[in-house]
């Protein structure tokens, strides 16, 4: 029996979108606070919708665990999860309003927006063979739904504020990313050990500012553009989920 676990933000923690739902907190092993689960259905099937950052359907939420939402995944019984994030286009033909497939992150952490993490750089490829399974999935329900896709490509993630330097633009680009987002990576490498199949649908909002001559999108263009899509990805997820066995 399959039960998909669905990371939101960015929109998607959404309790419309279920039959049924009711809020749980599951308690974690991770640190606190706990995780708060809406539980529900979709065409029959189980979901479980969490919040990337704390408490579903809040403003300001309060900060949990990369580790402690897949624990309380994994402690329902998840079989399936599928996460969603913004993310800004290092490459022109990954278009604001693509929803993007990534095959692989660069985990790349270091001190930004008063924030300090220990400087790495980590290549995590998506599990096999759960992410070609779900992303074949998602494309031909994109292509049902005349949405514009890419896959297969590499996100960076990184801590702090999604519009970048036209310098570090450059190095990320040197290193291979198509696309930047914000923390998706750490969720990631635990669905990887715990073998969850995961897979994660970028949302992309902008062009990233590398070329020269290029000025950076205001906020304003991000968020319109995020919530468009953020209805995309949902009207995606009521249709794919019905097709994962």
């Amino acid at each position: 029996m399959s039960k998909v676990g669905i990371i939101g933000g960015s929109g998607l923690d959404d309790p419309k979108i279920l039959k049924g739902p009711i809020e749980k907190e599951v308690a974690n092993k991770f640190g606190q606070p706990s995780s708060t689960l809406t539980c529900g259905q979709i065409a029959g099937t189980e979901v479980v919708i969490l919040a990337r950052h704390g408490k579903n359907h809040s403003i300001m939420p309060t900060k949990v665990n990369f580790l402690a939402n897949i624990y309380a995944l994994k402690e329902e019984g998840c079989t399936h999860i599928l996460a969603a994030t913004a993310a800004g286009s290092l490459r022109e033909e990954i278009k604001p309003g693509n929803l993007v497939f990534p095959s692989q992150f660069i985990d790349f952490t270091r001190h930004r927006n008063l924030t300090y993490f220990h400087e790495r750089v980590r290549h995590t490829p998506m599990a096999e063979p759960y992410n070609k399974y779900l992303t074949a999935l998602l494309c031909q329900t994109c292509e049902e739904l005349n949405f514009t896709y890419n896959r297969d490509v590499t996100v960076i993630t990184i801590e702090g504020p999604r519009f970048s330097t036209r310098a570090e633009s450059k190095m990320f680009r040197a290193w291979g990313a198509d696309i930047i987002n914000m923390s998706t990576c750490p969720e990631v490498i635990l669905a990887n050990e715990l073998k969850i199949p995961y897979q994660t649908i970028a949302m992309s909002t902008d062009y990233d500012c590398w070329q020269e001559n290029e000025e950076p999108v205001t906020f304003e263009m991000v968020m319109a553009t995020m919530r468009a899509n953020a209805e995309k990805v949902k009207k995606l997820l009521v249709s794919v989920i019905p097709k994962i066995m």
